[in-house]
């Protein structure tokens, strides 16, 4: 399977956010799906790709399955379905100088990619996707900037997303 960029692929649909989940675990974290179960404290893991096969996860085992996946696309499928944005708390730390670099990247590939689609020649959920990373990289600064006065402590709880 191709190397999957995290910071930029949004789930379809519950099915396909499960899928990157479990995806998420198996590259990051070595994770198997009998050892995300186990995490979760299932019988067996058959009951993930149950709920994975007709998209019915109980809300009650969403916080779990995620957090033993070490993902949250189940809750961003869920706030996006919902036309809400979601973004990443920040603790009002500086940015490094990449931060700013990729923030303008991100503004330049949803520039060209909207251009492109408004020609007909780009997909839109390529370009739905940049539009929203976008916005929730601009978002993300906004906050940060708010509590620069008074920074969190950072406990070593952020992932890594590449």
């Amino acid at each position: 399977m191709a190397r999957i960029n995290w910071k930029r692929v949004r789930p379809t649909c519950i099915s396909h956010a499960m899928e990157l989940c479990i995806e998420y675990g198996r590259q990051k974290h070595n994770l198997s799906v009998d050892r995300i179960a186990d995490r979760m404290g299932l019988p067996q893991k058959w009951t993930l790709y149950k709920w994975m096969e007709n998209g019915r996860i109980p809300s009650i085992e969403i916080p779990a399955f995620e957090h033993a996946c070490g993902a949250n696309f189940v809750t961003v499928y869920l706030a996006t379905a919902a036309h809400k944005l979601l973004i990443d708390i920040p603790v009002g730390k500086k940015p490094v100088d990449t931060d700013i670099l990729t923030l303008n990247a991100n503004f330049n590939d949803a520039i060209s990619l909207l251009t492109r689609f408004y020609k007909g020649e780009a997909d839109m959920q390529d370009t739905l996707s940049a539009l929203t990373n976008t916005i929730e990289s601009i978002a993300f600064h906004r906050e940060n900037i708010q509590k620069d006065h008074a920074p969190e402590l950072d406990f070593g709880t952020e992932h890594e997303d590449e």
